[in-house]
């Protein structure tokens, strides 16, 4: 072997010597997942984990360890003592919490996640109508990876603008706001498959209750800006010309506007601008016809008023303010008059009043 030659092994050795010390600390590894939550029944707590396998030896694509400790951080050490894997924390994407221990309160897990620096901010938070390990463990034929199936799920629920992004960080910034409360997306099983079941609603950390699906758009509008979405309702026990319609490409702006009485007290109203393309009308009425088109859209207009105003008052009465309305009160008189205020006592008691008005800006060629 001439210089040249050996030159070039000794150069090429180290790097291949560093390529086989990664694949092995990368076999070594077990990158968690998902992580679940669930109230036990002699109060402590269930925790699960599962961590993707890649091991072409065995058949399951995935490893899941559960046991029931005091702490989370207790749980990790059974779980270290149950795997040859290293376990690892920076991957996770997604906490599950059980309907029955979001009830109690979540605050002290994420606590816990926020001391934690290998836990990224924009950890999902999801809560589970039922039990969460049982729904963490199923294995869905037709969705390989249970723990990616939900995070797919809730991701393309948050792009369409159904749901907003519930994190870690989302979910703490909304628990230290006095202005507004947190929320999070709720899933459910339905035995071949996992769906979407609402938007649950925080007291503080403190589960109260949730948005029905049917009402997931309108209360879209509530909340925030929309870009696109789209939106079916059922018309026919409300109207006497149609029956059902199907609106696309929804775009929908909000003003909360605030006024303060001399009396004292405070009147709240909610303005939502909404406009949508029709891609399917069942119904008499002809689109193309300016004073019929005018009609709908004061129908659905209408109907989706009250729709607005009825999860207003649900939310009053569980006396959680996930529109945030606390924050523009607060924007609308000093720091010392709103600490006066006693906000989380006054919120129910409120007038709050929610106005959609709905534009139909195109309706395709049918008449």
């Amino acid at each position: 072997m001439n210089k040249n030659r050996l030159l070039k092994c000794l150069l090429i050795l180290p790097i291949l010597l560093i390529g086989c010390r990664d694949q092995r600390i990368l076999e070594e590894t077990g990158f968690i997942q998902s992580i679940s939550y669930d109230l036990a029944e002699d109060g402590k707590i269930k925790n699960a984990i599962s961590i993707p396998l890649a091991n072409p030896v065995i058949k399951a694509n995935r490893g899941f360890f559960s046991t029931v400790a005091e702490s989370s951080k207790e749980a990790r050490t059974i779980f270290a003592r149950q795997t040859n894997l290293i376990l690892v924390s920076g991957q996770a994407r997604l906490t599950l919490f059980g309907l029955s221990l979001a009830k109690t309160g979540i605050w002290s897990y994420m606590d816990t996640f926020m001391r934690d620096p290998t836990i990224a901010e924009k950890l999902k938070i999801i809560i589970v109508n039922g039990d969460a390990e049982s729904l963490h463990k199923k294995n869905y034929p037709e969705f390989p990876q249970t723990s990616k199936y939900i995070d797919r799920l809730i991701q393309k629920e948050v792009n369409n603008q159904t749901i907003s992004d519930a994190t870690l960080y989302s979910f703490t910034r909304d628990y230290y706001d006095d202005g507004v409360d947190p929320v999070a997306p709720i899933i459910k099983d339905t035995g071949k498959s996992i769906i979407l079941d609402g938007i649950a609603l925080f007291k503080d950390d403190i589960y109260v209750g949730k948005i029905n699906p049917d009402d997931l758009m309108t209360y879209a509008f509530l909340h925030g800006k929309l870009d696109n979405g789209e939106m079916s309702m059922d018309l026919s026990e409300q109207t006497k010309d149609s029956k059902a319609l199907m609106l696309s490409s929804l775009k929908s702006s909000r003003k909360i506007s605030i006024k303060h009485e001399k009396n004292g007290n405070i009147n709240v109203e909610v303005r939502a601008k909404v406009t949508a393309s029709v891609i399917e009308y069942i119904g008499e009425l002809k689109l193309s016809n300016d004073s019929d088109k005018k009609k709908l859209e004061q129908e659905i207009s209408m109907i989706t008023t009250q729709q607005a105003n009825r999860i207003v008052k649900l939310l009053q009465e569980k006396n959680a303010d996930s529109l945030g309305i606390g924050t523009h009160v607060r924007n609308s008189m000093t720091h010392k008059a709103w600490k006066s205020l006693g906000w989380p006592e006054l919120y129910p008691q409120i007038n709050v009043q929610c106005i959609v008005n709905i534009k139909i800006t195109d309706h395709g060629f049918r008449y």
